[in-house]
């Protein structure tokens, strides 16, 4: 195989940067592939998160959402919860967050008794931050600057897992906005800055 295919897995992304890179593969790459991999299995992987959390009904405000169950035992709601989204870039590289909405109105601090809010309890230090892919904002930089056929390969994998992830969150929830840069969307931002996305607020 001389270049990856546009559908090419984080899998066969790793081994082609092997293999064009004679093995010499750069620690911020590993870093992405690595936060990448634990993303690519978050609904799969063993361990919690807020992501599989916030989609686990026994955490819904059922009595809110006017739930049921069908004949076969499923859970039904005539009101699918009210979220909204945010892209968030920093340091640390990037980040989903997420608020419970009430009404149409994004809520930013805790809910603690149920109310009006879709969720039992709503603690934004523990819920908020669905997910985070480290480094991401370093390597988009890189990428820019020098980057090869994987490494333009694996930033389009990420951009493409989120969006994914956002898609299965819009079957169990009513997103009500979507705001920041998506990762295509901020790397098209270095483009214009050439490069200085750090120097400047996004």
């Amino acid at each position: 195989m001389s270049s990856l295919s546009p559908e090419a897995s984080l899998k066969e992304i790793n081994a082609y940067k092997k293999r064009i890179s004679w093995g010499d593969v750069s620690a911020l790459y590993h870093i992405l592939a690595s936060s990448l991999g634990d993303l690519d299995g978050i609904l799969t992987h063993g361990f919690d998160s807020a992501y599989k959390q916030i989609l686990n009904p026994n955490s819904w405000n059922l009595s809110l959402l006017d739930a049921s169950k069908d004949p076969d035992g499923y859970l039904q709601v005539k009101n699918k919860p009210q979220i909204s989204l945010r892209h968030e870039y920093n340091d640390m590289g990037y980040e989903l967050h997420c608020y419970p909405a009430v009404d149409g109105i994004t809520i930013t601090q805790s809910m603690i008794t149920k109310g009006k809010c879709p969720f039992n309890t709503w603690y934004p230090e523990k819920m908020q931050m669905l997910f985070r892919i480290n480094s991401l904002v370093a390597f988009s930089v890189h990428c820019f600057q020098s980057g090869d056929e994987a490494d333009i390969a694996l930033l389009k994998f990420a951009h493409y897992k989120v969006e994914e992830l956002i898609t299965i969150l819009s079957e169990s929830f009513q997103i009500i906005a979507v705001k920041g840069y998506s990762i295509a969307e901020f790397y098209q931002e270095i483009d214009k800055r050439n490069g200085n996305i750090l120097n400047q607020e996004s």
